[in-house]
């Protein structure tokens, strides 16, 4: 998910032409693939904290130190990495692209996750690995703002991963309630899971609204863009789980078997409230922006 409407649209934004002819063609292409690394064992939600540290020797970079969580770590070509070039807080943080292979770069092992399981995730350990200046995204001290920027697509990315979820959930579901019969009639003929059923299927339009709408401004470079895109973010991921949800509830206890599409729905999207920044963190962008107006 990180690759395209992050990692690469970083590399095309703020690199320079070298990097990306060197980068880009086959990141486009997917013949190769990129990961998106931020997060580290001591620092989710207050990036600005990271201890990845990157000393420059002459015209090379030594890094040290790890990431968690990390999508593709491992199976990916192409590694974007937030490091500390400066002293402390987000003034301090460059952005380094790194390539698998490189001396000094190695993976965790495999994460047993709830959901993903299609996506392997592991931690990425860096131990004296030489990057030279060269594959340095923008100016030093710029990495953080880079990091964050990014973070506006993969917000709509996410977001709209939870669209496709609640949509097929409520197809499901929609087939489940003509199929299934209790009391000697269809689910679908009572009447307070029709009216479940319209609230779902409201719920995703509105959400979808506010995706599409964050999306736009995200394009048009809009000023309000990194709002709209928290506000579509913590909408869609959290009424989308709640439709994935309803939509298992409505299954009975076919819904909890995995036989049966729906529980993959919400196994998968449940995480969705966590990635990209959680949903508290978008309140608080969100709260800031309208105190701070």
């Amino acid at each position: 998910l990180s690759h395209p409407s992050m990692c690469v649209w970083m590399i095309d934004t703020f690199g320079n032409e070298e990097q990306r002819r060197r980068f880009c063609p086959s990141l486009c292409s997917m013949e190769k693939f990129a990961s998106y690394c931020l997060t580290e064992p001591g620092s989710g939600s207050d990036a600005a904290s990271l201890l990845t540290s990157a000393q420059r020797k002459g015209d090379n970079y030594v890094l040290n130190g790890s990431k968690a969580f990390i999508s593709g770590g491992g199976d990916t070509d192409v590694y974007v990495v937030m490091c500390r070039t400066g002293g402390p807080g987000p003034k301090g943080i460059s952005c380094l692209v790194l390539e698998k292979g490189m001396p000094g770069l190695s993976f965790g092992k495999k994460e047993k996750k709830v959901g993903w399981n299609s996506q392997p995730t592991r931690a990425v350990i860096f131990e004296d690995c030489v990057v030279p200046v060269g594959n340095r995204l923008g100016a030093e001290g710029q990495g953080f703002s880079i990091a964050m920027q990014g973070l506006n697509g993969g917000r709509i990315n996410i977001a709209s991963c939870s669209l496709g979820a609640a949509h097929a959930s409520v197809l499901l579901a929609q087939e489940h309630l003509t199929v299934r019969k209790q009391f000697g009639e269809p689910l679908a003929s009572n009447q307070y899971l029709q009216f479940r059923l319209a609230e779902m299927a409201t719920r995703l339009v509105a959400a979808r609204l506010m995706v599409r709408n964050a999306a736009r401004a995200l394009q048009d470079g809009r000023e309000d863009a990194p709002v709209l895109c928290s506000m579509a973010k913590l909408f869609a991921t959290d009424e989308c789980f709640g439709i994935c949800n309803q939509a298992l509830q409505m299954h009975g206890g076919y819904g909890y078997l995995k036989d049966y599409a729906v529980q993959q729905f919400v196994r998968d999207i449940r995480v969705h409230q966590i990635l990209e920044g959680t949903n508290e963190v978008m309140r608080m962008i969100v709260a800031r922006n309208l105190l701070q107006g």
